[in-house]
């Protein structure tokens, strides 16, 4: 069954006034341009890549500022949220609550409105795909824009580290790491620059670790490393990633950064609570002004 917008033609669904009819017509993509956007939406896996795709390509066109797409599993965003806002339901097939949310500088035409018509229909199928393939990489055991380990998997492997710290009584401990100002980062220079530090910070964070350490993407700019090792280890590592932010010309031209929290895990502690301590590590690293590390001593 083909998946598509359901489309409501009704003129308030989409910021259209019937007073509006004496308006210039706007610039029409010919069948080559369309062929050209097609191509564009369906180049990349990457939600918001074809998000932020879909909102260039309705901003070359139609006077639009923003656009939210609102789904069960992430939250989608381009340009601004300013000008005449309206909601849109999306007809796709295990998203019902699914919907767009469009910002105009004005109200539609209605040869306006016939395009971004045109439009909507090239974008669901690209997204669909999109949102299907983000939900089985969450479930899949790496993160594929970093190629690091990824939540589900991250999860699998501190059991088996608990299991294996409890026979052998071993040392464990937890380093969560935070790209410092990575929101303004993405919004100043892009998606694509984001995805290029995502990368390259996941590259580092593999360089850098040991053998027996495990890294990890579990969200956003957001990663962790297992670490088989007391604080003593935990500080070894984050001086050498520091270090390593520092001296790279990736980082060091672009001026990134990262804050660093750490925990060893405490005897009968559990995944969320060791967690809960590198965490407030973490926040407490961010508060002494970014660009370092604390860490949460073991009782």
């Amino acid at each position: 069954m083909d998946l598509g917008f359901v489309q409501e033609l009704g003129p308030e669904s989409f910021g259209f006034s019937t007073d509006v009819l004496t308006r210039e017509s706007c610039p029409t993509p010919d069948l080559s341009q369309l062929l050209q956007i097609t191509r564009q939406l369906h180049s990349s896996l990457d939600p918001r890549t074809v998000f932020a795709c879909y909102g260039k390509v309705l901003g070359q066109y139609l006077p639009l500022l923003g656009l939210q797409g609102l789904f069960p599993e992430l939250q989608l965003s381009w340009g601004k949220r300013l000008g005449t806002a309206f909601e849109r339901h999306l007809g796709l097939e295990d998203m019902e609550d699914a919907r767009l949310q469009y910002h105009w500088q004005r109200p539609l035409s209605p040869r306006e409105l016939s395009l971004l018509i045109e439009l909507e229909g090239l974008l669901s199928q690209p997204l669909v795909n999109a949102i299907r393939y983000f939900r089985m990489s969450e479930q899949a055991m790496f993160d594929s824009l970093t190629g690091l380990g990824n939540r589900h998997y991250y999860g699998q492997c501190f059991k088996q580290a608990l299991a294996r710290t409890s026979r052998h009584h071993d040392d464990l401990s937890l380093v969560i790491l935070d790209l410092d100002n990575f929101k303004q980062l993405n919004d100043a220079y892009g998606h694509q620059f984001g995805d290029a530090v995502l990368r390259q910070f996941g590259t580092m964070l593999k360089q850098v670790i040991r053998n027996t350490d495990q890294a990890f993407r579990i969200g956003g700019d957001e990663f962790v490393v297992l670490v088989r090792g007391d604080v003593a280890s935990v500080a070894i590592l984050c001086e050498r990633i520091l270090d390593r932010m520092a001296s790279e010309g990736f980082f060091a031209r672009n001026q990134i950064r990262t804050s660093i929290g750490a925990a060893q895990l405490r005897a009968g502690e559990n995944q969320d609570q060791v967690y809960e301590r590198a965490d407030r590590a973490l926040y407490q690293a961010k508060a002494a002004g970014r660009n370092c590390y604390r860490l949460e001593l073991a009782a």
